[in-house]
């Protein structure tokens, strides 16, 4: 049903409409935000803004914290039952709901349509196979790319033995961790420039990407170079009780690239996590490599754009 023009305390029955919070980082918004997340979360994956995957969002370095409150939710009676979000920068939308109250996804389309657009432009993420929701997407003006995401997972008992390379050693956050080797690793291992920068402000953005306080520090994991650089990162999440965790991100300094140091820092990170109940690794696959380390996908969002009338 249509909330109209998304006034604050808009009422259609029992549900209500309001933005988030304009302040960054760990209000009540984040954290209801982040507990909606886990309890839509199902074999379904009705989106692949995964809980995890809005933890890392809060605190990346890239993200815009200036137009927060054009985040929606909508609420039954104060329960958090939908949102419409950006991850990083406006432009991309992402659409989760309580499966109840699918009959609400025009509405958060509509409302994704109006505020999340960056000048116009604006991709959509929408689970393949959900009819209803592509239906309505291309009745208000998106059409599929060929661009997706695979949601896969990993199991972690299939994970073969391994052995570093002489001369390199994994570290982990609980130990003794460098957040300026941090920062080489994560800057280089997204093709920036070969040299990253180094300032305090950086390095304090750095410092707030790890800030959530859903880490764990044992599972914040890098390989040590001989010459004491990080040579490739990653950093799994894990709920207690859960069975599945969740990958965000990996990165590899391209001087060490092809050595398969990727494989075995996720590897020793999943073995890590498996102490701590988790069978399987979850991934948005868009790459080659993640299939050939073990990786089977589930299910697929394709984007979808908004095209210009």
């Amino acid at each position: 049903m249509v909330l109209g023009k998304f006034k604050e305390s808009e009422v259609f029955m029992s549900i209500t409409f309001r933005n988030y919070s304009p302040q960054p980082f760990f209000t009540d918004d984040y954290r209801k935000v982040r507990d909606f997340l886990i309890r839509v979360d199902s074999p379904k994956i009705t989106s692949r803004m995964s809980w995890s995957a809005w933890e890392w969002a809060v605190t990346h370095r890239q993200r815009d914290q200036d137009n927060l409150d054009k985040i929606g939710l909508w609420e039954d009676d104060g329960k958090l039952i939908a949102i419409a979000t950006y991850e990083c920068p406006l432009g991309e939308a992402f659409i989760c709901i309580d499966e109840a109250y699918d009959y609400l996804k025009p509405e958060l389309i509509t409302y994704a349509k109006e505020n999340l657009h960056d000048k116009g432009k604006l991709t959509l993420s929408i689970p393949d196979g959900d009819y209803a929701f592509m239906k309505e997407a291309m009745a208000q003006g998106f059409r599929p790319t060929m661009n997706n995401d695979h949601h896969a997972l990993l199991d972690i008992d299939s994970i073969p033995t391994f052995e570093l390379p002489n001369g390199f050693s994994f570290v982990c956050m609980a130990d003794d961790w460098d957040w300026y080797k941090y920062n080489r690793v994560m800057w280089r291992g997204f093709n920036h420039s070969d040299t990253p920068p180094y300032d305090d402000e950086f390095i304090e953005k750095r410092k707030q990407m790890l800030s959530s306080p859903m880490i764990i520090p044992e599972l914040v994991v890098a390989i040590k170079a001989p010459d004491g650089n990080y040579a490739s990162h990653c950093t799994l999440w894990h709920r207690p009780g859960d069975t599945v965790c969740d990958l965000e991100p990996l990165a590899t300094d391209p001087e060490y690239r092809l050595m398969g140091l990727g494989k075995m820092v996720i590897y020793e990170a999943c073995k890590r996590c498996e102490k701590l109940g988790a069978k399987q690794l979850s991934w948005a696959l868009s790459q080659q490599f993640y299939c050939n380390i073990g990786f089977y996908p589930t299910h697929t969002y394709t984007y979808w754009e908004l095209k210009s009338s």
